[in-house]
């Protein structure tokens, strides 16, 4: 009975802080909801958003399936796809149906936001009020439908770490069905298993993840294979885009040769910098405790980092937050996002004919270097907050990989 009336006043707050949180993006997009989304309002009042464009854009309008237009299909994984396809059946027809189709899916994102923030104040309840008062996540919430995979994302973790494994495979795989980003998370759930010495859950927990993945693409692999594959060609082929690191240099002058490459040498680089800090923490960490440095670290040198990618980041925040101390990083990482959602809309503005303000590209390449320079700021506190309050004493038997490294001629003359 205690834990249900602690419990109790705190959903209460969460749930109430998630709608509030909603219904702020809902303004913030009702002048294009009310316009239809007509250009150049989208940039000019920063209200863009996927969910009407893509309605019409893919054919979603006309009950096509997502991955049967060639050139048309959507370019999303095969649950998100699904999403689209069936939330445009509840649609009817008219000149109004981009909006009825973008309220139906506000309305689920709505909810789903309540749900993730539920499952955040039951993993680290003191910092869960974070997620529905960011303003980046309030100012990007409906601008994609993320919060389909973070939701199932988030289940995952909390599973995982109360040691569900098999149900929190489930959830990843289903999660990485619908956005694929979550795929990072595979990391370190691994390696938190296999340094607990739970090698068979490892091995288990991959082939889960694998099998329920497989189980759900299969279907649309075998019968539209080439729509199914455009989200994963695209992937692979695209040079720098909107947000990046990379193409913020570019406007700035420095055009980045063999990008495709270098991502990759760089992906390989952050996974073994996450491999030595696993180790050097002398106890074994949750999930929730590691899995925004990593995601964070992969969007942050990206070829694109759009503006809603921030939904997968702050709560992955607010769970790996374990120190009050990392709560000024926070804030100044949100400051950093809360800049740059205004340059990218202020950038696309400046050539919209009867604007009077605008960003030049030099101003908005610094907003986007400045974005992930708050970001990597923020990842800094953390790993040096949990480094520090990591025991000298290991309690789980392991010796720091540092030490194994460049210590283990310590004991010789």
């Amino acid at each position: 009975m205690r834990t249900a009336f602690r419990w109790s006043p705190l959903v209460f707050i969460l749930v109430g802080l998630s709608i509030f949180a909603s219904v702020l993006s809902f303004i913030k997009s009702e002048h294009c909801r009310g316009n239809l989304w007509s250009s150049p309002d989208v940039v000019i009042h920063a209200c863009y958003s996927d969910i009407p464009a893509l309605f019409t854009s893919h054919h979603l309008d006309e009950h096509q399936w997502s991955y049967q237009g060639g050139s048309t299909s959507v370019e999303y994984p095969t649950l998100m796809g699904v999403v689209m396809w069936a939330t445009a059946w509840l649609v009817p027809s008219g000149e109004n149906s981009p909006r009825t189709y973008f309220d139906i899916n506000i309305f689920f994102i709505a909810l789903l936001l309540i749900v993730s923030v539920l499952i955040i104040g039951k993993i680290r309840p003191q910092f869960a009020y974070l997620v529905p008062l960011s303003p980046a996540l309030i100012a990007s919430l409906y601008i994609n439908w993320d919060l389909w995979g973070i939701a199932t994302m988030l289940l995952a973790i909390h599973l995982f770490d109360r040691q569900k494994y098999s149900l929190s495979a489930i959830s990843l795989a289903i999660s990485i069905a619908t956005k694929f980003f979550s795929i990072l998370l595979i990391l370190p759930a691994i390696f938190i298993l296999w340094r607990r010495n739970e090698i068979r859950e490892a091995a288990r927990y991959l082939v889960v993840t694998t099998s329920v993945w497989l189980i759900i693409n299969l279907p649309v692999i075998l019968t539209t294979p080439k729509g199914w594959w455009t989200f994963y060609q695209l992937n692979l082929s695209r040079k720098s885009e909107w947000g990046s690191i990379w193409y913020a240099f570019s406007l700035l002058g420095f055009d980045v040769k063999n990008l495709n490459y270098i991502s990759i040498l760089i992906l390989f680089a952050i996974f073994l910098a996450m491999a030595i800090y696993l180790f050097e923490l002398s106890t074994t960490p949750t999930l929730a405790q590691v899995s925004f440095i990593l995601m964070a670290s992969v969007l942050c040198v990206g070829k694109v980092y759009s503006p809603q990618y921030v939904l997968w980041l702050v709560p992955l925040a607010a769970i790996a937050i374990t120190n009050k101390k990392a709560l000024p990083a926070f804030w100044i990482w949100q400051i950093g996002e809360g800049i740059y959602h205004i340059a990218i809309w202020e950038h696309l503005a400046s050539g919209a004919g009867g604007h009077h303000f605008g960003l030049p590209a030099g101003g908005y390449a610094i907003a986007a270097l400045l974005r992930a320079g708050t970001c990597a700021y923020f990842i800094g506190t953390l790993v040096a907050l949990s480094l520090k309050n990591s025991s000298p004493q290991l309690k789980d038997g392991h010796r720091p990989v540092l030490d194994f490294l460049f210590g283990s001629s310590s004991s010789y003359p």
